[in-house]
């Protein structure tokens, strides 16, 4: 049936009013819902494949990195060195996506292992501020097998996605950290009935992104349904990099260092041997006791161990970085206009309690929030200028108990 010519229709489609649910007016037409659908479709498309504006002169060296980390993570530096060169790769390895040649640079991803408190997670969020390319921090505890109740592997991508703003080519080059590595450790050699769907199950379906695969990826996470639109993911550039604390991994590194416990060269090897810093001889093979698969160790060719924090190290952080808790309490007091200092032999006891609870950097947060709640309580109702927290002072709050949880991991 022909149109009238009195009736209102899409200037795109044609369709009639009474053909679309939606008809919208414009200066010299309409449009209806099912072309403004389109049009967002089409739209959004041409964002996920924008070219990548990195450019040669925003490579950053390994020593400029590390300067950068120098000026918030106290100590480390072992592990700030192999982040750095890790990352300074991956910069190069993107340079060489559209450049010709015969050689191709394969990424590196790495491994770092220490106990809690020690800055692991403190190290990724301070190197994402300096990176150009997307940046995402997952925790391995959530990740589950598919089909049981938890986060598929996919969903790592699915933040990195939603970090880049859905472009894909962003997301291709981005920078994945996966805290807690150790969690999905193997829980025991012997087989059982059931399933480690949130163990080795996760560590085999974490393989194939590690390596280098189009990865299809549901764009909002979730679950994955026979009718849903998936994104098309190549991790073969993205870097990964993991963290775990690998608690009792300490046992494992002693009884590697002590197979050979008859004759004298075994008891001369054993003096050499830092039983204050086991974990800096960490191997890859303890990382195999400890229940990691062989197949993801050999996917992490790095391995750096960061080193408990002795009390000089302690002390420092306490007032030295950038944005150091002392710091950050002194901003805050600040801004009710009072003027906060400490003095020296608090900031000892802070240590020597820190050094106490065994919690690291952590540690000395818990204590510190002890210390000022109080006085964080009642100062910015007073007409006080001057605040000034004493030895004295800090001992009689701590002694009023500790926070509950302070001594958990």
């Amino acid at each position: 049936m022909a149109k009238r010519r009195d009736e209102r229709h899409c200037s795109f489609c044609g369709r009639g009013e009474a053909d679309v649910e939606l008809l919208l007016s414009g200066i010299e037409g309409y449009i209806c819902n099912n072309c403004v659908e389109q049009a967002h479709t089409v739209l959004r498309e041409n964002s996920m494949v924008k070219a990548s504006d990195f450019s040669m002169t925003e490579l950053p060296k390994p020593k400029e990195i590390k300067a950068f980390l120098d000026e918030y993570v106290i100590g480390q530096d072992e592990a700030k060195c192999a982040l750095s060169v890790s990352v300074y790769n991956h910069y190069k390895r993107l340079m060489q996506q559209n450049a010709a040649g015969d050689v191709e640079i394969e990424k590196s991803n790495i491994v770092m292992v220490g106990s809690t408190g020690t800055g692991k997670t403190l190290l990724a969020r301070t190197i994402a501020r300096l990176l150009k390319v997307p940046f995402t921090i997952v925790d391995a505890t959530v990740l589950t097998e598919a089909g049981y109740v938890g986060e598929d592997i996919e969903s790592i991508l699915t933040r990195l996605l939603q970090v880049a703003d859905y472009k894909v080519e962003e997301a291709e080059r981005g920078i994945v950290f996966i805290d807690e590595i150790d969690k999905i450790a193997r829980k025991s050699d012997n087989p059982s009935i059931t399933r480690d769907v949130s163990g080795e199950g996760v560590q085999q379906g974490l393989l194939k992104l590690l390596e280098g695969s189009v990865v299809n990826v549901p764009p909002q996470g979730g679950r994955k349904h026979p009718d849903q639109k998936m994104i098309a993911v190549n991790t073969k550039h993205i870097l990964f990099i993991c963290g775990g604390a690998f608690d009792g991994i300490e046992k494992k590194i002693a009884q590697r260092l002590n197979t050979h416990v008859v004759g004298f060269d075994s008891v001369q090897n054993k003096m050499h041997i830092d039983t204050k810093d086991i974990m800096k001889y960490v191997t890859p093979q303890d990382l195999r006791s400890f229940g990691l698969i062989p197949e993801i160790v050999g996917r992490l060719p790095i391995l750096t161990s960061l080193r408990p924090l002795d009390r000089a190290t302690l002390r420092n952080i306490l007032t030295e970085p950038k944005n150091s808790i002392i710091k950050q309490y002194v901003k805050l007091m600040e801004m009710d206009g009072v003027e906060l200092t400490f003095d020296e032999e608090v900031l000892e006891f802070i240590v020597d309690k820190a050094i106490e609870y065994k919690l690291g950097a952590r540690g000395l947060r818990s204590i510190v929030e002890t210390i000022m709640m109080d006085k964080m309580f009642e100062v910015p109702s007073s007409d006080v200028k001057v605040c000034r927290i004493t030895r004295e002072y800090a001992a009689g709050q701590l002694s009023k108990g500790m926070p509950a949880g302070i001594l958990s991991e």
